[in-house]
């Protein structure tokens, strides 16, 4: 196993914790925003339709999912610039 994949491995999983930490946060004040509303509504709200609940979903996968990537990308251009070499 290659030195940056090893320093990759820990860093790669704390900056994915608090990555989900963030775009949760960052979930719930953009749905406030959008929807002028309080809490996005859960898959089993029985006061809320689909439309609502479709878009809810949708807005919080591309928000994890763009956190998720920059975290991702981020954390490994700092192992290269640590070591040196591209962590595979």
């Amino acid at each position: 196993m290659k030195t940056s994949a090893v320093v990759y491995k820990p860093i790669g999983l704390a900056a994915g914790m608090a990555g989900g930490l963030v775009a949760g946060a960052l979930f719930r004040q953009v749905w406030k925003v959008a929807a002028r509303q309080g809490d996005a509504p859960s898959p089993t709200d029985r006061d809320r339709g689909w439309p609502e609940i479709l878009a809810a979903a949708a807005l919080q996968g591309a928000i994890f999912s763009t956190v998720r990537a920059a975290i991702g990308r981020g954390g490994a251009i700092t192992v290269r610039r640590v070591t040196g070499t591209w962590p595979d």
